[in-house]
Order: structure tokens, then C-alpha cells, then sequence
């Protein structure tokens, strides 16, 4: 078996807004009944927050849950932890119908950080970032591809894409932060 490679060996970049590659994180899709005590308690089990409510992000002590859909959580969790946290995962499930799935090879994960971060986004995904809260999730297009995104505090967002577009959505995101490109249709007044 081949060691584990970061999807984007990229030096961070600077530009109106700074990016940065989250490295191998550890990422788990939880399917099942989100209002059900086995699933509630698997989440606890494997990252120490609460099942998040809908388009939001609950931090735990050892991870984050994020919502994704009705029936889905995308939990980010240490990357080595990830076989553990299954255990004790499926251990808390029961007999609940429910799954989850280590997808950490199969994502990768962008930090957008700076004061332009909503109108570098705005640049190419169809979300209003007007009202975008800190702690909201939402699953969207970023260009031509499929993506979550979340707004970590008021200057930082993360980006989620499948690994085999990470390249694409890198030099996507650094495209439309470079110098001199400024919208400012999100100034603070």
C-alpha cells in the first residue's frame, strides 16, 4: 500500500485573500437518521459535538460535524483517528440503520482567509454571501465542480471538493484572488 500524499503540494498563496491546503485530513460520511439517538450518539462518539442542524457546523472537542443533506453529516476528524472513530462509531450505531464512511482520500480541504474571502467565493459559487453566518454550511458549485463550504469565523472559509478536481479548484480559487481583481461587493460599511 502507497503512503499518503496531500492532495495539493502547494505552498500557501497570497494574493487579496490567502490560501492555504488543509493537508491529509481525516473525513467521515455518516449516513442515517439524523434525529435518532444511535446517530447522535455516534457523532458524539467520534468528534465530541452535537448533530448539527440544517446548513450548519457543531465543533466538538476532537472534530466537526457538518450537515450535508437530510440524512448526511460530513465529520472532520484527525487524519490518523479515522479507523478508531469508525469503531466507535459503529459501536454507537447499534442496531440503528446507519453508515459511515472514511472519505478522507477521496476529498480535500482549501482555507480561504482574508477580509475579501466572501467576494473571491462570490466569484464562482451561485450562494449570497450577504447573510452567510459564521458556523453555516452549504453544498453548492464552485465553477464546474461540486463543493462544500463553510464559514469557519469572520475571515475564514473552508473548501471541500473531490481529490481528482483539488488542482483544478486551487488554481481556480488562486485565479480569482489574484491582485487588482477586488469586487468589493461585500465592503464593510
Amino acid at each position: 500500500m502507497s503512503e499518503a500524499v496531500s492532495a495539493l503540494p502547494h505552498a500557501p498563496y497570497s494574493g487579496i485573500v490567502e490560501l492555504s491546503e488543509a493537508g491529509l485530513t481525516g473525513m467521515i460520511t455518516l449516513r442515517g437518521d439524523l434525529a435518532s439517538a444511535p446517530v447522535a450518539a455516534a457523532v458524539l462518539a467520534a468528534t465530541g459535538a452535537a448533530v448539527p442542524d440544517i446548513r450548519r457546523l457543531t465543533m466538538g472537542d476532537s472534530g466537526k460535524a457538518a450537515w450535508m443533506s437530510p440524512d448526511e453529516l460530513l465529520l472532520i476528524v484527525p487524519y490518523g483517528d479515522v479507523s478508531a472513530r469508525l469503531q466507535s462509531m459503529s459501536a454507537a450505531f447499534g442496531d440503528a440503520f446507519a453508515t459511515a464512511a472514511d472519505v478522507s482520500d477521496a476529498r480535500a480541504m482549501i482555507s480561504v482567509t482574508g477580509a475579501q474571502a466572501r467576494d473571491v467565493l462570490a466569484k464562482i459559487c451561485p450562494v449570497d454571501f450577504a447573510d452567510f453566518a459564521v458556523g453555516e454550511v452549504r453544498r453548492t458549485r464552485a465553477a464546474q465542480v461540486a463543493a462544500a463550504l463553510w464559514r469557519e469565523d469572520e475571515e475564514t472559509w473552508s473548501i471541500i471538493c473531490f481529490r481528482s478536481v483539488a488542482h483544478y479548484m486551487w488554481d481556480m480559487v488562486q485565479t480569482v484572488a489574484r491582485p487588482g481583481s477586488e469586487v468589493g461587493l461585500y465592503r464593510k460599511s
